[in-house]
This record gives C-alpha cells, sequence and structure tokens, in this order.
C-alpha cells in the first residue's frame, strides 16, 4: 500500500519552495522525510533498484519532528532548517549509522563522533538522512571495480539509462539519490573527478571546492593533498546554500587555515542570472582523442554552450592552451598517501573492528573473498609493497611536481594568460589538474544525448574562486534549464 501525500510533493523540489511551503503550514519535515524514504522503497530498493541507498538514519522522522517543533516554538535556523541531505558512506556521524566507505571489514564501524562538517549541518537544521553508496574506498580497491560498486552496498545505477550506463566516480550514490530524487541535497567527497564525474552523468549540480574550504576532520581520507568534500543539488541555487553551510575554519585541519576569513556561510550572493555578462572565459576543448571517442563528448551540445555563454554577454576566447594538460601526469602522491592516510586511519579505530591496518584490511578481504574481492584488491596490495613514511623521492618529487604544472604553469598560468575569470571544460575533462592544483570546479548540466545520456560542462578557476564559478553557472543555468528528471519505472 502506498501512502498518499500531500499535492505539494513533486518531484524536484527546491529549497526554497520547501521552506516556503513549511513556513506557511503547508507541510512539515516529517511528512517530507516519510515522502523520500517511500520513493527510496519504490524506486531505489525496489523497481529499478537503482542502489543509491546505502543506511537510512534510524532518527531521521525524529530529527525531522523536532525541527518541526524548533520552528514552530523558536523559528527557522536558516535555509537549511529540516530539510533532507545524504552523507557519501566515507562521511563519520556519531549516530546509529556506520561508516564504512562501502568496505565489509568496517560495516559496523561507528563512529564516535560526527565529522566537522556533519556538526555543521546539525547546527543548520539538516536532517540526515541516510548514507549514500559509493566506489569502494574511493576507488582505492581495484583497476577493475566498476564505478559506484561496493562490497558492503552493491552497484549503483544510473538512473538515465539501463544497468551499462557509466554511473561516474566515487560518490555515485550521493549524485544519483539526488538525481533521482530521493533527497533535496547530499554530499560527497573527490580525490580527483568524483563529486565532477558523476555529477555530469547524472545531470545534477556538483561543486568541488578548493582543497581547505571544508574541513577533512571525520572523513575517512584517500590522500591528504586533494580530498575535499563537496555539495550535490538540482540547482546551482540549492548547491551554493549547502555549500556555505559546510565551509569554516577547523582547528583540527590544518587545510582550512587558509580559508580563515576567505570562506563564506553564504554564497547565495553570487546568484545573478546576469552573472554572465562580461565574464571572460576561456574554452579548453583540446581534449585526447581517446576522450573525443569516448562517449563522453557530444560536439553539438558543446557548440551549444559557448553560444548560449556569448548569447549571455560572455567574452568566449576559444582554443586557450594549458601548458601542462596533456604531460604524463604522476600518480605517485596518491598511492603513497592512500596508503599513509588510510591506515593511520584505521589503526585508530575501536577495537571491536576487525582490521586496524593496512595489511589486516587486505587479509581481512581476503578471508571472505568471496563477498568483497568480486573486483579483486590489486591497488591494495601494490600499496601494501610500499613505505609508509611520506619521504622518498618519487613521492616528493610528484608531489612538488604536481603542484608547480597544475598550478603555477596550469591552472594560475593560463588565467593570467589570457585574463580570464574561469575555464570551461567539457563534461569532467578538467578534474586531475584542477585536483592535482586543489583549485575549485563546478559541474552542471548541459543537455542530454540522442541516447538520453547527460551531457554536462565544468567551469574551473583559482583558489577560492567559488564564488565567480557559482555565478556563472547560475547564469548559464537559468538561461538553458537544461535539467530533466530521471523517468523512473
Amino acid at each position: 500500500m502506498e501512502i498518499k501525500f500531500n499535492d505539494f510533493f513533486k518531484e524536484e523540489l527546491t529549497i526554497n519552495e520547501i521552506q516556503v511551503a513549511l513556513e506557511n503550514g503547508e507541510i512539515t519535515s516529517k511528512e517530507m522525510v516519510m515522502y523520500y524514504l517511500q520513493r527510496i522503497a519504490k524506486y531505489d530498493q525496489d523497481g529499478p533498484k537503482i542502489n543509491s541507498v546505502l543506511e537510512i538514519n534510524p532518527d531521521a522522522i525524529f530529527i525531522a519532528e523536532a525541527m518541526d517543533y524548533e520552528r514552530k516554538t523558536k523559528g527557522t535556523r536558516g535555509p537549511l532548517h529540516g530539510i533532507p541531505v545524504f552523507l557519501k558512506d566515507n562521511i563519520e556521524t556519531s549516530d546509529s549509522m556506520h561508516t564504512s566507505a562501502g568496505t565489509l571489514a568496517l560495516e559496523n564501524n561507528i563512529a564516535m563522533k560526527d565529522a566537522f562538517l556533519v556538526q555543521k549541518l546539525r547546527e543548520a537544521g539538516a536532517v540526515i538522512l541516510g548514507k549514500a553508496n559509493m566506489t569502494e574506498l574511493a576507488n582505492g580497491m581495484s583497476n577493475e571495480m566498476w564505478a559506484g560498486y561496493s562490497s558492503r552496498g552493491g552497484q549503483v545505477l544510473n538512473p538515465y539509462g539501463d544497468a551499462n550506463l557509466f554511473v561516474g566516480g566515487s560518490s555515485s550514490g550521493s549524485a544519483v539519490a539526488v538525481a533521482a530524487n530521493f533527497t533535496v541535497l547530499s554530499v560527497g567527497t573527490e580525490t580527483d573527478g568524483s563529486i565532477l564525474s558523476p555529477a555530469i552523468q547524472n545531470s545534477v549540480v556538483g561543486i568541488k571546492p578548493t582543497v581547505g574550504l571544508i574541513s577533512r576532520t571525520g572523513i575517512i581520507p584517500f590522500t591528504y593533498s586533494q580530498d575535499t568534500a563537496g555539495p550535490f543539488a538540482r540547482t546551482v541555487t540549492d548547491a551554493a546554500i549547502l555549500l556555505g553551510s559546510l565551509t569554516g575554519f577547523d582547528k583540527g585541519d590544518p587545510a582550512t587555515y587558509k580559508s580563515e576569513g576567505i570562506s563564506l556561510q553564504d554564497y547565495t550572493i553570487y546568484l545573478d542570472s546576469n552573472g554572465l555578462k562580461g565574464a571572460r572565459i576561456g574554452v579548453f576543448n583540446n581534449a585526447s582523442d581517446d576522450y573525443l571517442q569516448s562517449g563522453e563528448y557530444d560536439k553539438t551540445l558543446f557548440i551549444n554552450v559557448l553560444q548560449t555563454l556569448r548569447g549571455e554577454g560572455a567574452e568566449v576566447i576559444e582554443d586557450i592552451e594549458i601548458p601542462s594538460y596533456h604531460r604524463e601526469w604522476s600518480w605517485e602522491v596518491s598511492i603513497y598517501e592512500l596508503k599513509h592516510s588510510l591506515g593511520n586511519y584505521l589503526s585508530q579505530l575501536p577495537s571491536y573492528v576487525p582490521v586496524h591496518s593496512f595489511t589486516e584490511l587486505i587479509q581481512f578481504n581476503k578471508q571472505h573473498e568471496q563477498r568483497a574481492l568480486k573486483y579483486g584488491q590489486g591497488k591494495l596490495e601494490y600499496r601494501e609493497t610500499l613505505p609508509n613514511t611520506l619521504r622518498n623521492p618519487e613521492y616528493l618529487n610528484a608531489k612538488l611536481e604536481d603542484l608547480y604544472f597544475s598550478q603555477d604553469m596550469g591552472i594560475d598560468f593560463t588565467l593570467k594568460k589570457y585574463n580570464l575569470d574561469a575555464i570551461i571544460f567539457p563534461s569532467y575533462i578538467g578534474s586531475t589538474i584542477c585536483a592535482k592544483a586543489g583549485y575549485p570546479s563546478i559541474a552542471i548540466p548541459a543537455g542530454y544525448m540522442e541516447s538520453g545520456k547527460p551531457f554536462g560542462i565544468t567551469f574551473a578557476g583559482a583558489a577560492f574562486s567559488e564564488g565567480i564559478l557559482i555565478k556563472l553557472a547560475y547564469a548559464f543555468e537559468q538561461a538553458t534549464k537544461h535539467r530533466k528528471p530521471p523517468k523512473l519505472i
């Protein structure tokens, strides 16, 4: 039996629409949580079995009721008051849910305290609805593992196509939960492409912030150099609202020190429908042949994007050069830092968790091979052979080269040479150079291919240029309104 909800409830609800309805007493936060739980039951765990949700917060309805009561007695805390949010399964919550990064070894791991960003969400009045499925260990397990697969959660599907349609990088569950209307918002994490890729593939807005804008405390790590959390939403407005609630100086995370006095708690001030007027945007369309033939690129749709930019008053500079873009990037930083960072994380887990080191994690997977090693663990086994000191020359040189070629001879060089406000990339082909620089990007929908597969673009800029990128993305979004909800049966 399906519960009949208020006619207000529909797909593609925005934060502002919801807040107006809540203030008018048309709906309650409790009803909204129940509405999304019903959709999850019907489409995510049954029917097409999208499988984006890994775990539901058993306290979600109670929290929603508390937010409803507080609204009546004290007023609202802000735009996220009573709004449901999903978290990627590598973000710690001190409640009844587990934090496993998709692994079987950590399926019973209950964090001792909330991640810093979760504290911020709770303070803002958000309702943590649950944990989203993800690529296991943020794609640190095996080269053969499909994106969106975890031993604990199974395979996330793309709601816009069949089971073979690429779902995007490791924050796939977070992106899909928003795309398929199982929540209003979600939080993912990115090391390289893990927010931008699933945002593009699932026709949602994803913001990969400057490393250090959002605290990494309480997130199961992949690297020290590139990791960051970031928002998913169906509109740029909602993504901007969520971003502002996540920022803040954290004395436990040195990366946030440089953001003090720079980060904002309200990025909606950049929502300007005329934001493209007078902007100088460089177009990087010197992609590799592999990308152009991969099925991820649509020339006609990208040409339409550039026409829209010009039509909205932007100065579009085509065929810009990024000197280091096509260099053979080293992967030593992520290779070495995963062993070091994940090993440190495991060593601090409570005694009841079965693994406390890299070696124990590998052995646990072998002992549970049938469930844990569908795609093997080649990446883990290779890293086990590496030193654990982060002092060897291969690592140190790679770290220095990454910063020099991504910043000085990469993004910063190009922005200065052409006097640009931002660089636009088709799809997410700029993810690696932006990730290595630690610089921000925003991915937004830009249409659909003839097959129905979503297509998107990415705006990228200098450190802490989130406001500029949001302004450009919002103006493009308002001029095009490309996003369409998937048709779930």
